[in-house]
This record gives structure tokens, C-alpha cells and sequence, in this order.
């Protein structure tokens, strides 16, 4: 089932002194495809949580419509919208058994859609195989680990059969190793099922090993929508440029002069033309070089940089952190702006020597992104 928002705007009243208008959601128009999954991923606050509300109808929009299909279901109540919502804390009961617990939303039903104990049992089942917690339909939630209680949760939003599976933040409770082993278990059960699923997360990692789409917000707008590697390859504007990425994009201030992209005194490219957001070379052609300087940001992600003795950038050399078949070379430049120190990210067979108090790097070009110092919108580069 596609789900479609239409210019959908959701504001809050102000509160106590600040009697302002907060918008969560502002003027979200795009459509998530049928039988994916896609993940709302941003920092906290960004508007994901009321994002998914809105798709369930917990929260209706101030302004704008939101589609399953062709159906409109702006006005319609969560109960009949046919979506399951798996939730950070899991909400089980923990006075019923795991099978009570997942058959609970089928003892609600009415009327033809009313099922026998039977019936009941046999869809608990199907559905608690499906999620591998099937031995363990016996057990009451204290009897469970966290990973577990989770696959129940899950269960229980899967047994009606959902149109929509909606997960927001469901691993936030979980330890590193069953994060890992959780995410994996939700691809896996989206892939079976082929229902849509949209998962609310701040954490990058989680967002791109599952999923089809990431849908990048800040502050309730849409800043990208795309495939997980096209965005952090691609990024629209610094601040996706900057939310993407373990370690995170290293950031300077440069410019550009001379035919040249300098960082400080240090001539670290060559170029042919800064072109406009969806211009290409082609289209706008190459720019002359200019006498005149003109200052960009410059964005490079820790595995762009390659250690070369005869390299244009040269960065003092604070530690080289072997971590296995990388290194992660830990040095400083005063033009970095985004941390206290850059991070780059080189195969273990190249380390610098550790000793030295200099490293010189040259730079893989596809890896280093330009943006407008004020707007934060991407630059077009022609190297």
C-alpha cells in the first residue's frame, strides 16, 4: 500500500510564554512506494514521530491530505485505517502470556471480521513463527529479553495484517548486539510480508542497512529523499551531508581561485566549474578562472583522503588508531571547522608512520563535496 502526503502541514499552538506556532511538519509532499521500507531518519525533534502520527491518525494534519492508494484517510479513525504500530517501549501486557498478548487486536474485531478462539490461535502462531518466538508462547513479558519483547510487539502489530507497518524507534531500548540482530530480523520480516513499513529513527547506521528510502528531515522539513548510498553520496545540502557518515564528513573552510580549490594556503584540486544545483556540464559549460576568490565549504568524508608523501594537504599528525583491516588517521588543520580533529579513514597496509608530527594527504575527488557558505546548498563541481 503506497502512502501519499499531500502539502501536509501539522502545527501546534504555542505554550506558557512562547506563544508562537511550533510546525512539526511542514509541507511534506512526497510518495512512499508500495511493499517498501523506508525510514524517517533525523535529529530529534526534526517532526518523525509526528510524521507516523499522522499516518495513523493520532494526529490529524492542520493542512494538506495523506492517501493509502487512492483512498483519502485524513478523516478517518486509526482503528479503521488498517495500520499496525510497533512502538519504542513495546506496550505488551504484562499480565498475559506472549499468545495473549499477540492475539489482544483480534478480540476486538466486530461483527463478520470476528474471529473464532481457533482461529485466533492458528494466526498467533503463524505470525510468532513468523517473527521466531513461536517456543515461546507460554511465557508472560518479564520472562523475555528486551529482544524478544520487541518480536512480540512486532507480532502483534503484524497479525491483522496490516496495510502500513509503522515502527517508531523500536531498537532505541536494545544493547548494540541485539540492535544489530533486530534490524536484521525487521528486514527480513518486511521482505516476507512485502507490507510497507516505515521506520522513525535518529540513528543513520539503522536508517541505511534496512532500507529501501530514507526520507532525511530537520526541523519538519523534507531535506532528501533517495537511496540510502545515493544520499550519502550525493547529499543535497550540508546539513545531509553532515547527519550521514560514521565517523562524520570533515568540513573546512575553502575557496576557490585561480582554476584551484584551496584549503588555506594549500592548492588541494583542480577544477573546471562550480555549477548550480541540477545544471551540468553540458548546460552551464566551464567556468573561466577568476583573480578573485570565491570562498566555498568544503566537505570531505574520512574515506576520501589518501596518505601521499608528496600530497597538497598537509595536517599535524596527532594519532593513528589501527582498528583492524582500517586505520583511522587522527590529525588537526585550521581550517577545519566541523570538530576539533579529522578523521580519515585508510586501508591498514597504508598508515602513516605514527612518529611523525606531519601527515600529507591527496584527495579522492569524487569523495570531496562543495557547498554555498551561507545557504548550505550543494555546489556542482566539474573535477
Amino acid at each position: 500500500m503506497k502512502v501519499i502526503f499531500e502539502h501536509v502541514t501539522k502545527k501546534f499552538p504555542g505554550r506558557g510564554k512562547n506563544k508562537d506556532e511550533v510546525i512539526a511538519v511542514d509541507d511534506f509532499d512526497f510518495e512512499i512506494p508500495d511493499g517498501k521500507l523506508i525510514g524517517l531518519l533525523g535529529p530529534s525533534g526534526c517532526g518523525k514521530s509526528t510524521a507516523l502520527n499522522l499516518i495513523c491518525g493520532l494526529l490529524s494534519p492542520t493542512n494538506g491530505r495523506i492517501l493509502f492508494g487512492e483512498e483519502d484517510v485524513t478523516a478517518i479513525p486509526p482503528e479503521r485505517r488498517g495500520v499496525g504500530m510497533v512502538f519504542q517501549n513495546y506496550a505488551l501486557y504484562p499480565h498475559l502470556t506472549v499468545e495473549q498478548n499477540i492475539i489482544f487486536p483480534l478480540q476486538n474485531l466486530k461483527g463478520a471480521e470476528r474471529l473464532s478462539k481457533k482461529e485466533m490461535h492458528d494466526k498467533a502462531v503463524e505470525v510468532a513463527g513468523l517473527v521466531q518466538i513461536d517456543a515461546l508462547m507460554d511465557r508472560r513479558p518479564s520472562e523475555l529479553s528486551g529482544g524478544q519483547q520487541q518480536r512480540v510487539a512486532i507480532a502483534r502489530a503484524l497479525v491483522k495484517l496490516p496495510r502500513v507497518l509503522l515502527l517508531d524507534e523500536p531498537l532505541s531500548n536494545l544493547d548494540a548486539r541485539l540492535r544489530l540482530q533486530t534490524r536484521e530480523e525487521i528486514r527480513r520480516i518486511q521482505t516476507r510480508t512485502g507490507v510497507t513499513t516505515i521506520f522513525v529513527t535518529h540513528d543513520q547506521e539503522e536508517a541505511m542497512s534496512i532500507s529501501d528510502l530514507i526520507v532525511v528531515m530537520k526541523d519538519g522539513r523534507v531535506h532528501q529523499i533517495g537511496r540510502p548510498q545515493e544520499v550519502y553520496d550525493d547529499p543535497a545540502d550540508l546539513f545531509v551531508a553532515q547527519f550521514l557518515g560514521t565517523p562524520p564528513i570533515n568540513v573546512f573552510d575553502g575557496r576557490i581561485e585561480n582554476g584551484s580549490l584551496y584549503i588555506g594556503e594549500e592548492a588541494v584540486l583542480a577544477w573546471e566549474t562550480v555549477l548550480p544545483e541540477g545544471e551540468n556540464k553540458e548546460t552551464a559549460g566551464t567556468a573561466p578562472a577568476s583573480d578573485k576568490p570565491i570562498p566555498v565549504t568544503v566537505a570531505i568524508r574520512p574515506e576520501g583522503f589518501v596518505v601521499d608523501p608528496a600530497g597538497p594537504l598537509t595536517c599535524a599528525l596527532d594519532a593513528v588508531e589501527v582498528m583492524g583491516r582500517d586505520v583511522s588517521v587522527v590529525c588537526r588543520h585550521p581550517k577545519l571547522t566541523s570538530a576539533p580533529q579529522i578523521r580519515a579513514v585508510i586501508d591498514a597496509d597504508e598508515q602513516p608512520d605514527s612518529a611523525r608530527e606531519q601527515v600529507r594527504f591527496s584527495l579522492k575527488p569524487h569523495k570531496v563535496l562543495l557547498f554555498d557558505p551561507e545557504s548550505g546548498e550543494r555546489l556542482r563541481t566539474g573535477w
